[in-house]
């Protein structure tokens, strides 16, 4: 019996218990969602730019002036501002011309009725806010209906 007790362990080891998530685990953004925020900040790239370059050409002070003096060439200046920079990312990023030409479309077609509420004077102002919002729907609207594509890892 002594050389039994000389093997037993003197002391007893606590059972195994569960440990909280490391603080160090970062829940990542799927695929879809980064390219979505990735064509957000295109988008962004391109409008400001292209608004504060419209400004100065104009002459004027503030970017309200400008939609209601040039209401036409506001909303045309903020969808190019919008689709090149966003087609270019694209296209750097293998998405493809097919890709890159669809959410061109979603960009530009929905300036179409803020034109015309303009050119039939339902309104005096470009609306560029209201075109903005119209073209992030449309560009979740086309990634959402394509997820296949846009879900996968680039």
């Amino acid at each position: 019996t002594a050389r039994t007790a000389a093997v037993q362990p003197t002391h007893q080891a606590s059972p195994p218990q569960a440990r909280p998530p490391k603080a160090e685990h970062r829940r990542r953004l799927s695929p879809f969602w980064r390219h979505f925020l990735e064509m957000l900040a295109a988008m962004a790239l391109g409008m400001i730019p292209a608004a504060a370059i419209f400004v100065t050409v104009t002459g004027m002070k503030t970017w309200d002036q400008v939609t209601t003096q040039y209401p036409t060439q506001a909303l045309l200046t903020m969808a190019a501002g919008m689709t090149v920079p966003m087609v270019a990312w694209m296209l750097l990023r293998g998405m493809g011309r097919r890709n890159a030409a669809e959410m061109a479309a979603a960009m530009l077609l929905p300036v179409i009725p803020f034109l015309c509420l303009v050119w039939f004077g339902v309104t005096t102002s470009a609306q560029c806010g209201a075109y903005c919002a119209t073209t992030i729907l449309a560009m979740l609207a086309l990634m959402r209906s394509r997820r296949s594509t846009y879900a996968t890892a680039m």
